[in-house]
């Protein structure tokens, strides 16, 4: 406990210097701050993301989407510098009121498409793929989908903000959201012992948008907190993650739109062959 314990204000007032790493693009107002036009390729499909785990949702629904063949899901992905501040561009704004990534638009339909659940839902619907068709199982699918949706801000705001980005660590906060990470990863260890996918026996979007979130901290790729969070006992999340891991379409999506590490950077991309030179230049 801290010897001097933190009253709450009678009216909060935003301080710019509070909020660690990501404290000079954090805010309390919404819209654009500055003028900047997206760039388009000559796709229907244009995507402007980074390869954080939401971005990655996309990037790998769009790459299994295009080695199932459907030609028409081939897309150009732009990098949006979330550090630099410029998903609250004007042109991104438009696309996406809540300034943040991933946000696509198809330009075919004319239609804008922001938050990724909404985004794996829309491509799943336009090329009638990783979503079931019977009422049951496509049901459970939307379950697994929205239950990511509400779950992870507790992985990656919570948990992920005081244990890995936080100025100052403090108990209190990174116990209340390790307790309801390990929490999570027992539900979907409890899921994935009955089922070889997330909702049951066939590859999903609900696979897509759990992974890059759970399948990563299974796999030690996340905050650094494997061993913190003894990911290794959920043994069923770690045959999961491996097993998705694997998917050819999933390693190809997760270098695009990536701009750090050592498993392959793609900071734009326009056609396959941008993947492909990335994995020549790994082979080497």
């Amino acid at each position: 406990m801290s010897a001097t314990p933190y009253v709450p204000p009678t009216v909060w007032r935003f301080d710019s210097n509070n909020g660690g790493k990501f404290a000079n693009i954090n805010r309390p107002t919404a819209g654009a701050t500055h003028e900047m036009t997206l760039r388009k390729g000559q796709h229907d499909l244009q995507l402007y993301s980074l390869a954080t785990p939401n971005g990655q949702k996309v990037t790998v629904m769009l790459e299994e989407l295009l080695a199932a063949g459907h030609t028409g899901a081939e897309y150009d992905a732009w990098t949006i510098n979330i550090t630099e501040g410029e998903q609250f561009g004007s042109d991104f704004v438009g696309i996406n009121p809540n300034s943040k990534i991933p946000a696509l638009f198809d330009h075919a339909a004319d239609i804008r498409l922001f938050e990724s659940g909404s985004i794996l839902f829309y491509l799943a619907e336009k090329f009638d793929a990783f979503l079931p068709t019977e009422p049951a199982q496509r049901a459970e699918t939307m379950n697994w989908l929205f239950w990511q949706m509400g779950s992870a801000p507790f992985l990656g705001g919570g948990f992920g903000h005081f244990y890995a980005y936080a100025p100052e660590k403090f108990q209190y906060p990174i116990d209340r959201f390790a307790m309801e990470v390990k929490r999570q990863l027992d539900v979907l260890d409890q899921q994935l012992a009955k089922n070889r996918y997330v909702a049951g026996d066939s590859y999903t979007i609900a696979d897509m948008a759990i992974w890059p979130w759970y399948g990563a901290l299974a796999l030690g790729k996340l905050y650094d907190a494997g061993t913190f969070l003894d990911v290794a006992s959920y043994q069923h999340v770690i045959r999961w993650a491996q097993m998705i891991a694997s998917r050819p379409a999933v390693i190809r999506g997760l270098m695009v739109n990536r701009v750090w590490g050592d498993e392959g950077q793609l900071q734009e991309r326009h056609s396959a062959a941008d993947i492909d030179a990335v994995l020549q230049g790994l082979d080497q």
